[in-house]
């Protein structure tokens, strides 16, 4: 069990946008997220390989959820095991996992129990997670949807608060929010203000452009995921691969440090060694004024 760092929550306020290279951006709430985590959704019996091999390649932010259906997070726990204590320490990974509703749960393997008031849930929730990635603390705890009624979701919200409160999540967010309406209600009603947006980021949505702008103003950070399997046009979008070819990158290298540079952070799922790498490479160049102007044109 890894305990928190003796640190106060607001210890990353200092790391400025670039003072890490690049490699972090810092949340309203203090908090300094990598602009590059590893998603481990589907990943099955392969998760803590996988996550293993993540870490000893340079990723620093881990992204799960305590759903069974689509995610193994003992198995994260497991990889994150396998490097924590001796090639690095709990302190220098972003560690965040979602409490999924009952309706995004197999109604056959709920973490908890599905007839609790939904602050048990969340509850029981947490400290699922906390035994399965075997830490007392998470750098993000993520409400992985909005319900359908918005006294359901702020009351979900008020027990992710009090886990704030204990000093257990140093941030809270929220995910699969694509209602701009929906998100300034909870910024309204929220005590602890939501510090991190994850969402798909395609063009059905229109590229969350006023979800982005929101989040932009309130010091929230963005998290895209789906972020190069929902955009295979853009990726394969001449402007986009031509830019590719004369920096000498890949088009998903370059697509990723541009929404990087928008102060975005992407999730990528790769199980891939060089793609881990490539991923990680991002940050060894930096796009222009005018070749980011080129890449917005195709998310507009």
């Amino acid at each position: 069990m890894v305990s928190r760092p003796a640190t106060p929550h607001g210890a990353d306020a200092g790391l400025s946008a670039e003072s890490d290279g690049g490699h972090r951006i810092v949340s309203a709430a203090g908090v300094a997220v990598p602009r590059m985590l590893y998603g481990t959704a589907w990943k099955k019996e392969r998760t803590a390989g996988l996550v293993e091999m993540a870490l000893r390649a340079g990723f620093r932010g881990i992204d799960t959820a305590c759903q069974p259906k689509h995610y193994n997070e003992p198995g994260v726990g497991e990889g994150l095991c396998a490097v924590l204590g001796s090639a690095l320490a709990r302190a220098q990974v972003y560690l965040q996992t979602k409490f999924t509703p009952l309706r995004g749960q197999d109604p056959e393997d709920v973490p908890y129990d599905p007839a609790a008031p939904l602050a048990e849930q969340v509850r029981q929730s947490f400290a699922a997670s906390c035994a399965n990635l075997h830490t007392d603390y998470l750098d993000g705890l993520i409400l992985h949807s909005p319900y359908p009624e918005d006294a359901d979701t702020l009351e979900v919200w008020r027990a992710m608060e009090r886990l704030h409160d204990q000093g257990a999540v140093r941030q809270l967010g929220i995910s699969n929010c694509y209602e701009p309406a929906r998100l300034e209600m909870l910024c309204a009603n929220a005590r602890i203000k939501p510090a991190v947006v994850q969402n798909r980021f395609y063009a059905k949505t229109g590229f969350d452009t006023q979800i982005r702008a929101f989040c932009r103003s309130r010091g929230m950070v963005y998290q895209s995921f789906w972020t190069l399997t929902a955009n295979p046009e853009v990726l394969a979008n001449p402007v986009l691969t031509a830019l590719a070819q004369g920096l000498g990158r890949t088009p998903a290298q370059v697509f990723f440090r541009y929404l990087t540079q928008q102060d975005m952070a992407c999730l990528t799922g790769t199980s891939s060694r060089e793609h881990m790498a490539q991923d990680l490479a991002i940050f060894d160049f930096r796009l222009t004024a005018a070749q980011c102007a080129a890449v917005a044109a195709l998310v507009a």
